[in-house]
């Protein structure tokens, strides 16, 4: 499974502390690696192929202050596409109004026959980049019959709904951020956690440093910004448990890498 670790906050936050015992976990994770900071409707992706412990790039860049409003981290362990620089998350697109969408991933989607048009028009092979694509097609009739760009709370009501409808079978564990929210969700028991620190929040798949981490709000959707929680969604209910059929899935698919 891979690691998720995001930053939501008013002011900028020091990670490089953070961020080197994250990655360190890569040793577990050795898929590629990919972080993007956020500036306004920006995002700058920095992301390799390679097992992030391995990388100098990275050794050299957490060798300097990293100070941030706002960030999505991930470590990947593949379980659907191949090791490719394409298929390291985060995965950035922007939708017809020219807002950016980053999405990180730390799940698999089992059974969602919605997805695969997408696989025709991805640069990679996950089914994560598959639900980007897939969300943000969607995204964008939803504006083309509003005649107008959505508003933020609209934005949140719209992902609330493809949340609830996209995760009855699948593991759907994620960061997403919009140029100006930081969305939220789990539905993978004890596997993503949230930390109070002055003027923000933290994020992880495992907790990190000394703060007080506790479970992100289960089965439901949150949004964040600037580091305070300004919506909650539907508590689906939809919680993802292993099973030996995904499991059996997940080796046949992982040995064809």
């Amino acid at each position: 499974m891979c690691e998720l670790f995001g930053v939501s906050a008013s002011v900028p936050v020091r990670v490089n502390g953070l961020l080197k015992e994250f990655f360190s976990h890569s040793t577990e994770h050795p898929n590629g690696w990919g972080m993007a900071t956020f500036h306004g409707n920006a995002a700058s992706l920095e992301k390799e192929p390679e097992p992030a412990f391995r990388s100098d790039y990275l050794k050299a860049r957490l060798a300097h202050p990293l100070e941030t409003e706002g960030m999505i981290a991930h470590i990947r362990k593949a379980t659907v596409g191949s090791t490719d620089y394409g298929n390291c998350h985060p995965f950035v697109q922007r939708d017809s109004f020219g807002r950016c969408w980053t999405l990180a991933h730390n799940g698999t989607m089992f059974r969602c026959p919605a997805l695969a048009p997408y696989q025709y028009v991805q640069e990679g092979c996950t089914d994560s980049e598959r639900l980007l694509c897939c969300l943000l097609d969607r995204l964008n009739g939803a504006a083309a019959e509003a005649g107008r760009e959505l508003t933020a709370e609209e934005r949140f009501h719209f992902l609330d709904s493809f949340v609830c409808e996209m995760t009855p079978g699948n593991k759907m564990n994620f960061l997403l951020y919009d140029g100006e929210h930081l969305y939220v969700h789990t539905n993978y028991a004890n596997s993503l956690y949230v930390a109070r620190v002055a003027n923000g929040a933290l994020f992880a798949t495992t907790p990190l440093g000394r703060h007080r981490w506790t479970p992100v709000t289960f089965t439901t959707l949150c949004a964040y910004k600037a580091g305070q929680l300004v919506y909650i969604g539907t508590n689906h209910g939809n919680e993802y448990i292993d099973n030996e059929a995904d499991t059996h899935f997940l080796f046949l698919d992982y040995a064809a890498l």
